[in-house]
């Protein structure tokens, strides 16, 4: 066995592209707990970034795993079927509406993306796509070009994919000028000047976006937004794709978040939640649009990995059995209130908002402090104390809380703890100014 000081001197062969937000060596997980190879625990507020929605290593996704290694672990979907794989689609298929009757699966949240641009074209015979500012649907090519978030994603590396419109999304705290029904009303008549002015309908394949913005700064749109969305495309004769890599599975309290709109997409993308850290995305459309995708048009290796399905089954099963919607929306609510309570003793939060535990902090400018050194330092600090938190937004100004759906109260009073004495000591004392940057 290589010794583990061996282990370490081999950080600086992977590659920097990883920013690295810890310098955690992490051993084991747990539910949201995190293990350092110290024996130093972490509460895991990230959930790897939304994936581990049901907690680390729930035992029942471990056993489903073990058991279908035994049996095959992988099987390519067009050279064979297999059994996890087919009973995964039946399992989604019972918690989606009848439009969204047939499947395709791949690997991650950009490759599903990927597949939605290339289905879109082909089903539509049309080139353009609309994506929304803030909006983040990926790293590679096709996703990148769809993805606003932030620079960072898509500098140096354009030209990009043509093809690609961006309209305005209606994140109210940053319009504040406006009431957000006034803002999605004019979100909605510049969307429709876009229209008009640099891809018609009839060149039009596709809008995508996020019921809920991610990466861009978990901004939740006015209800009548995604309606309104849903009605120009019904009638303009556009696909309406929604990117619930994020959202889905629980996240916002609802299995998806167009749950909490009363819309429906012509296509669904998921990832994530979806396999609880195995690698596993899918793209949900009819099966009528699906007829319009050429046989050997697109497809990849690893796709529907039965080791994948397995776990995901069990995780679908575990969100179901164990109640974690309500416990989702139960929880979420204490959240967002206590966050909301802070709000009113430090004024360097600008606004707390989210749905179920999909919640977003952003920060304002305050006393010497920018708000990008706010959320940062905070963040700092709360991995010294052994929360693991992330920010987000175009200038990283908004820390995103995302623990698993299992999450207790006393857990989340546990990190808020942490929280609070974060923003204490960052905004009134001024030498962490200089020994947290």
């Amino acid at each position: 066995m290589t010794p583990y000081r061996d282990l370490i001197s081999n950080k600086h062969k992977l590659s920097p592209v990883w920013p690295h937000f810890t310098q955690i060596e992490v051993e084991k997980a747990s539910n949201c707990y995190l293990y350092d190879t110290k024996g130093r625990e972490y509460i895991d507020f990230t959930s790897g970034i939304g994936v581990a929605n049901i907690g680390h290593n729930h035992p029942r996704v471990v056993t489903a795993i073990q058991a279908q290694a035994e049996k095959l672990i992988h099987g390519q979907a067009t050279i064979v079927y297999h059994q996890p794989m087919l009973k995964l689609v039946e399992k989604l298929a019972r918690v989606l509406p009848t439009s969204l009757d047939n499947f395709f699966f791949t690997n991650s949240g950009s490759e599903a993306v990927e597949s939605a641009i290339k289905l879109a074209r082909h089903a539509t015979g049309k080139p353009n796509i609309i994506a929304f500012q803030g909006g983040y649907h990926g790293r590679t090519v096709g996703a990148m070009t769809l993805t606003t978030a932030k620079t960072i994603y898509r500098s140096n590396y354009q030209p990009l994919m043509p093809g690609v419109h961006i309209a305005p999304f209606p994140y109210s705290f940053r319009y504040k000028n406006m009431s957000p029904e006034m803002l999605s009303k004019w979100c909605i008549h510049e969307l429709q000047h876009l229209l008009k002015t640099q891809t018609s309908p009839e060149e039009t394949a596709a809008m995508i976006i996020e019921p809920v913005l991610g990466e861009g700064g978990y901004v939740v749109p006015p209800k009548h937004f995604l309606a309104n969305l849903r009605e120009i495309c019904s009638q303009k004769g556009i696909l309406l794709i929604f990117d619930e890599i994020q959202t889905g599975f629980g996240r916002t309290g609802e299995l998806f978040g167009y749950e909490h709109f009363n819309v429906k997409p012509d296509i669904l993308l998921i990832a994530k939640g979806l396999a609880s850290g195995m690698p596993l995305s899918g793209l949900v459309a009819n099966h009528k649009l699906m007829e319009h995708w050429k046989a050997g048009s697109h497809g990849g290796t690893y796709g529907g990995n039965a080791l994948a399905c397995a776990a995901s089954i069990e995780t679908l099963r575990v969100i179901h059995d164990e109640s974690l919607l309500d416990n989702a929306r139960k929880s979420g609510h204490h959240l967002i209130s206590r966050l909301q309570s802070l709000s009113e003793d430090y004024s360097c939060i600008g606004e707390v908002r989210g749905l179920g535990l999909m919640v977003g902090c952003e920060f304002i400018d305050d006393k010497k402090l920018t708000r990008s050194s706010i959320a940062t330092k905070i963040r700092k600090y709360c991995l010294d104390k052994g929360l693991i938190l992330l920010t987000c937004g175009t200038e990283d100004h908004v820390i995103r809380w995302v623990p698993p759906l299992t999450v207790t109260i006393d857990q989340l009073e546990q990190a808020l703890a942490i929280f609070e004495d974060a923003l204490f000591e960052v905004t009134n004392r001024e030498e962490l100014y200089d020994s947290h940057s």
